[in-house]
């Protein structure tokens, strides 16, 4: 675990963001005194199912039809 101060970690936020990225913690500290952790994203371990709503969501025919006058109204 590394710890930059808050200036260094605005002038080399690419190169951090790629260390955590490869797996590296590093602490973000402002006069010695710590406020944020910057960590890699947790992976999916198992890839995401498809189809898990089939069935259950639809769009509807009028879809992409003008909205009617009366809700047209609230977004001029």
């Amino acid at each position: 675990m590394d710890t930059v101060n808050l200036y260094e970690a605005k002038t080399k936020l690419s190169q951090l963001v790629e260390r955590a990225a490869a797996g590296e913690e590093i602490i973000i500290a402002k006069a010695g005194r710590p406020l944020a952790r910057l960590v890699p994203l947790a992976k999916r371990t198992t890839p995401r199912p498809l189809g898990l709503l089939a069935g259950q969501v639809w769009i509807g025919d009028d879809f992409d039809d003008p909205l009617p006058d009366e809700i047209m109204k609230h977004f001029e």
